[in-house]
């Protein structure tokens, strides 16, 4: 049996450019970029390198915008935090990213 294709996208288009438009920041911005793109890279690697939130967590509005059956966060330098879900098939694992927060807008998004 050969390995599954493990690969990373974003929940939508305005994530990715919101993504790029980072690199071309002030420094805040490029090394959120920094700490956004290793991150990335470890998804890569194994998708389930994150934290599984526990469902009775997950915001409402995730669930409806995205209608996931899955929650993860990758914990990043400075109290950032990567969100993302995980979709699996017989070929493929595709990690999803869904929005990055600084630690008071993942409190608040979380209600904790």
């Amino acid at each position: 049996m050969s390995k599954k294709e493990i690969k990373v996208f974003f929940g939508n288009k305005n994530l990715q450019q919101e993504f790029d438009n980072l690199k071309e920041g002030k420094f805040e911005s490029k090394q959120l970029y920094s700490f956004l793109s290793r991150a990335i890279s470890g998804i890569k690697e194994n998708p389930f390198s994150g934290v599984k939130i526990p469902r009775k967590l997950w915001p409402p509005e995730f669930m409806r915008k995205y209608a996931i059956d899955n929650l993860w966060k990758y914990n990043l330098p400075n109290g950032w935090r990567l969100i993302y879900t995980i979709h699996t098939n017989e070929l493929m694992i595709l990690s999803i990213i869904l929005e990055w927060f600084d630690h008071k807008g993942y409190e608040r998004r979380f209600r904790y």
